[in-house]
């Protein structure tokens, strides 16, 4: 393993046993031929002869079912392990789960057998005319005497059979829900430690280092080498992602963050992305893992399960982090939006404050407000001056915060900033509910004081006031004559009418 782009490599694993072809093969052993039995003589009068019957040939017969084991156990110790290559036909499925077909090319064939806990080891399902090579063990079913071949591995042929192998596990995985987007899982916004999966030897390691260096410099990486093409490069790749998912920080090899990557290549060379165990691999990680196999035209099985596709490993590098410079330049907008809403809930305040100035009872009464208005612009400058001094601190914190960002963490440092903002926001929300309270309870008070004050207060009683022609206020009889006009203002709405008769 390495870290902080220092690359420490592993050994690589011994490479798989080579197979063995036809004329590898070591000829099994030839059976000694069992001597003939002796045709029947006819009895003779040859003394000698008849004297000594110990000398003819002694016979050994065997039952079919000792000579099919025989046959059976010759077979399975001189054929234990092959490779045999030819085309598929006669293929069905048994109803216990089994396949069976037949491989056969043009001079000859052979009955083939497939146990159903094999049959997910296999790259694909057989079909009829597909050109195949399986690896197996020759033995014999002894209730026909027929011998078969029983196959633990298949792969096919060509670059068609390998597309077809492809679409076969692309459906299968995706029936069973690996591909959904509700099991992707969100990358860290900021993540401690990436674990990287790749060749050593590389272009795309080379590439992802120096992206990482130039976005995040003190980035922890730590490099899980395999082999990314070739026998055996799957089961690597499973390996690698197995470490990275048991790891648990503190512990040395625990990450947030897992890329996956390779350079570009043929379909045969990126096959150990497209095998269904680098699949599964992915879909039980338990941190979230990015691809970036091939180009961006390159698809693979890896980057349908994965929880994050980049279109080449440079991509993935660009997209497992933030720079500093756009952590830098967030920080400086949260602190521009905390202004901005300091600003508006202030202007808000205010607002409300002078709409309850400009009620028509607050007119009437002035006199009687306007200590409580001094006393509430008071309390609006000295908020003003608290808002404005927390402001400055906060805006100090964050220029310390901003000094120090290149050597400390940056995850620690703005949840310590959301946590401050956060308790300036509540202190904030609670003076301002308490100097709305305050002028809300000056307000109810000086409303009540009004009411008792107010004319209209008399009105509401049954009382009425007298308006003459001018609108002054009537308090003689003597003030209007006979059929002058009057108004009359009642508790609701006014009357109008006319003097028919006075009385003094």
């Amino acid at each position: 393993m390495a870290e902080q782009g220092k690359l420490n490599f592993t050994r690589e694993p011994s490479a798989a046993p080579k197979r063995k072809g036809p004329a590898q093969e070591k000829a099994p052993p030839k059976p000694t031929a069992e001597p003939a039995p002796a045709e029947p003589v006819p009895p003779t009068v040859d003394v000698k002869a008849s004297a000594s019957p110990a000398l003819a040939p002694e016979r050994k017969i065997f039952s079919v079912r000792e000579l099919t084991a025989q046959v059976r156990n010759l077979l399975e110790r001189n054929f234990r392990d092959l490779w045999v290559q030819g085309e598929v036909s006669n293929f069905r499925i048994s109803p216990n789960g089994h396949y069976y077909f037949t491989l056969k090319d043009e001079a000859a064939q052979v009955s083939c057998f497939v146990w159903k806990r094999n049959i997910k080891a296999l790259r694909l399902r057989p079909e009829d005319g597909l050109q195949v090579t399986v690896r197996g063990q020759v033995t014999v079913y002894e209730p026909r005497g027929q011998y078969q071949l029983v196959v633990s591995y298949l792969e096919p042929v060509g670059i068609g059979a390998l597309q077809l192998a492809f679409e076969q596990l692309k459906a299968r995985l995706a029936a069973e829900g690996l591909f959904d987007a509700a099991r992707k899982r969100p990358l860290p916004m900021l993540p401690r430690r990436i674990g990287l999966v790749t060749s050593p030897r590389g272009a795309a390691v080379a590439d992802i280092i120096r992206i990482l260096r130039r976005r995040y410099e003190n980035l922890h990486l730590l490099l899980y080498p395999v082999r990314v093409q070739g026998q055996g490069a799957a089961a690597e790749i499973v390996e690698a992602l197995r470490y990275f998912s048991r790891a648990r920080l503190p512990e040395p090899g625990a990450v947030d963050v897992v890329i996956l990557a390779r350079g570009g290549g043929s379909l045969e060379d990126l096959w150990a992305f497209n095998e269904e165990i680098v699949a599964r691999a992915l879909a039980a990680c338990r941190v979230p893992v990015i691809t970036g196999v091939g180009h961006e035209t390159d698809f693979t099985i890896a980057d349908f399960v994965a929880d994050l596709r980049a279109p080449t490993p440079s991509a993935a590098a660009e997209l497992v982090i933030q720079s500093k410079q756009e952590l830098k330049d967030r920080l400086r907008a949260l602190e521009t939006k905390l202004a901005q809403q300091a600003r508006y809930q202030v202007l808000d305040a205010r607002h409300r404050l002078t709409e309850l100035l400009a009620e028509r009872g607050w007119r009437r009464v002035e006199t009687l407000l306007r200590e409580r208005a001094q006393q509430a612009d008071e309390l609006h400058t000295r908020l003003l001056q608290v808002l404005r001094d927390q402001v400055l601190r906060a805006r100090q914190r964050l220029a310390l915060a901003g000094q120090r960002v290149a050597s400390v963490d940056l995850r620690g440092l703005i949840e310590r900033c959301r946590l401050r903002l956060s308790q300036q926001q509540r202190e904030l929300a609670a003076r301002l509910r308490m100097a709305v309270l305050a002028a809300r309870k000056q307000l109810d008070t000086l409303t009540a004081q009004l009411q008792q004050l107010s004319p209209l207060g008399v009105l509401e009683r049954g009382y009425s006031i007298v308006f003459d022609e001018q609108g002054r206020v009537v308090k003689s009889s003597a003030a209007v004559h006979v059929g002058a006009p009057i108004g009359i203002r009642l508790a609701h709405g006014r009357l109008h009418a006319e003097i028919k008769k006075k009385e003094t």
